[in-house]
């Protein structure tokens, strides 16, 4: 259910940008945006979100805080169950480098994430298992990220006379399963290459 709420929201989202007269933007005043527009698209694979997600975002504080709303998807054939992700992720970047006129580093990126999980194995079988069978939640999770990025700037946006950005990505991240599964397995558990996941993504401004 919260999967599909999430879905909706970033599809009505979408659709009302679609909708939007193409002089909208151009008449509103410099660097106005209306709230609920996203600012940028992101399409990622793995990050433990999915092995594929695509969502939008937004910026702050000088493109230094971004928030990103993802919806990842995982087939059958590699997780025993269709298994579909909603994603809530924050990065904030504490400077960024200008390497030539139209390119841009961030070398850090730290943020967390929290993530919910539909179609999981045993999510329709009621009963089968008692409540503290596992101790863990087999369908929410939540961890840190850590990462940086490469960015091309391209023609300034009319409205605001900012360049418009598309950037590559990667996160190195772990949750709270992973490290709680290594913290109580350190005499030959899971290893340190276990613990973390790697994601690669493209983020493209709006």
């Amino acid at each position: 259910m919260k999967t599909l709420l999430l879905a909706g929201l970033l599809f009505a989202t979408f659709a009302a940008h679609a909708a939007a007269p193409p002089d909208t933007i151009a008449t509103t005043p410099a660097g106005a945006r209306q709230w609920f527009r996203p600012q940028h698209l992101v399409l990622q694979t793995g990050g433990g979100l999915g092995m594929v997600a695509g969502g939008a975002g937004y910026s702050f504080l000088k493109d230094r805080l971004e928030t990103d709303i993802l919806i990842g998807y995982v087939p059958e054939r590699y997780a025993g169950s269709t298994l579909t992700l909603a994603s809530l992720k924050v990065m904030y970047s504490p400077f960024h480098l200008r390497v030539a006129e139209q390119v841009q580093v961030v070398p850090f990126t730290i943020g967390g994430y929290f993530s919910y999980t539909h179609g999981t194995l045993n999510d329709e079988l009621k009963g089968q298992y008692s409540k503290d069978y596992y101790w863990f939640s087999t369908d929410t999770r939540y961890g840190a990220l850590v990462g940086g990025r490469v960015t091309y700037l391209a023609a300034p946006v009319a409205a605001t006379g900012l360049p418009r950005k598309l950037s590559l990505y990667y996160e190195l991240g772990s949750n709270d399963l992973y490290i709680a599964t290594y913290l109580n397995n350190r005499n030959g558990g899971i290893g340190v290459g276990q613990l973390l996941t790697l994601a690669l993504g493209v983020k493209a401004d709006l």
